[in-house]
């Protein structure tokens, strides 16, 4: 390309579109900065001080000078609740829900915030106030949400029950699961007062509400049980089949006992041995184990233990066929299985404990409400070994 004098009129043109541009660029920076109140920069050097209190005071002035600052309150209320600094962040959006001229939107969202504070201070009743106003707003599904979440904090289950209603009315989702566990608190509840008449009353509701609520069921087997009426607590767990068979070795021993209170023990192992081989878990082997070693002997329950294990070869499995071979007072060398035995049981001890699939937190005894993350039905009802989690 060959060069042409009037290139050179160009490079001249580009210089001069170039320094006006950053002209007008600068020009527009200076009036947006000269625009925003003395307060706004104020509140900045305070914060940047670690001055909060004057920090939020500079700010709420920025605030009444310029309402299109409101979106920094939010900000910075959220900030100081993220940090646990709750007095601020209540002193943030308690201006703005006080304030008068508001647009409606805004004053919805100071409130949630609000709302959200007070949570976090542990103020429930105040919290609870604060979300029951924006029922009919766009934050009425999060505000159900932790309006749930503050009744179950309180053990007040008719409210958590009539907000799992409103939140299934509100998503067209089914609250029916965590409505049947609150039928089962309050159960449990009855029961400790001595008032089996309405424990039942709310067992019945929670299957109603959710006919697989296997809790129920449990519950209804214990009283059942309790009260010396072994058939009606045999019908009740076996119920269990049906609405989740990986629950039934939660109520293994317990339903063999009802079939020995009825004087049908072998009745109860056939059941058990169905149960293992069509829903095998090591909680059901362990019963069955006892109950046959009782009834037939070592031998009979060493092949037991030995069958389960070529079916599902597991440490478990196999600390409980050692402790089977021990049981035989011929054995040779006894000690050199029970050195073995033990030192399977110290990696097995790890390897028996249930495990919370929310959080991750581990524990001996089953639970239906996580102890940690307060999740419900957060428990596989199988050892860790069982399900393959990593400890």
């Amino acid at each position: 390309m060959e060069f042409e004098p009037w290139m050179l009129l160009v490079f001249p043109l580009f210089f001069g579109m170039g320094w006006l541009a950053a002209r007008i660029d600068i020009k527009q920076l200076v009036d947006e900065s000269s625009a925003l109140p003395r307060s706004y920069f104020q509140g900045l050097n305070f914060l940047l001080n670690e001055q909060q209190d004057k920090a939020i005071d500079a700010f709420i002035e920025v605030v009444k000078v310029d309402p299109q600052t409101v979106e920094l309150h939010f900000a910075l209320g959220s900030l100081f609740r993220r940090r646990g600094e709750i007095d601020r962040a209540l002193r943030m959006h308690l201006n703005l829900v006080e304030r008068a001229d508001l647009e409606p939107e805004k004053q919805q969202q100071a409130l949630f915030e609000l709302g959200q504070d007070y949570l976090k201070a542990g103020i429930l009743d105040r919290a609870e106030t604060a979300f029951q106003q924006l029922h009919d707003t766009s934050y009425a599904k999060p505000s159900l949400d932790f309006l749930l979440e503050i009744y179950q904090k309180e053990k007040d289950w008719l409210k958590a029950i009539e907000v799992t209603h409103k939140l299934g009315a509100l998503t067209g989702e089914s609250y029916a699961k965590p409505a049947s566990f609150f039928y089962c608190e309050m159960a449990a509840e009855e029961l400790a007062t001595q008032r089996p008449d309405q424990a039942r009353v709310h067992l019945t509701q929670a299957l109603a509400i959710y006919p697989h609520a296997v809790r129920a069921s449990i519950m209804q087997g214990d009283m059942a049980l309790a009260e010396g009426q072994a058939d009606q607590a045999i019908e009740a767990w076996q119920r269990i089949e049906q609405q989740d068979a990986q629950y039934l070795p939660l109520v293994a021993e317990r339903l063999l006992q009802a079939y020995c209170l009825n004087g049908q023990e072998a009745a109860g192992i056939a059941q058990l041995q169905r149960y293992q081989v069509e829903h095998p878990s090591l909680d059901t082997m362990n019963v069955l184990f006892g109950a046959i070693l009782k009834r037939d002997g070592a031998e009979a329950s060493y092949e037991l233990v030995r069958d389960e294990l070529k079916r599902n070869p597991t440490l478990l499995a196999l600390n409980k066929l050692i402790e089977a071979r021990l049981l035989e007072n011929s054995l040779e060398r006894r000690e050199d299985l029970e050195l073995v035995k033990a030192l399977i049981y110290q990696r097995t001890r790890s390897l028996s404990m249930y495990h919370c699939t929310q959080c991750g937190f581990k524990a001996r005894n089953f639970y239906w409400h996580c102890p940690a993350c307060h999740g419900w039905d957060t428990y596989p009802p199988r050892r860790t070994e069982e399900t393959g989690t990593q400890i």
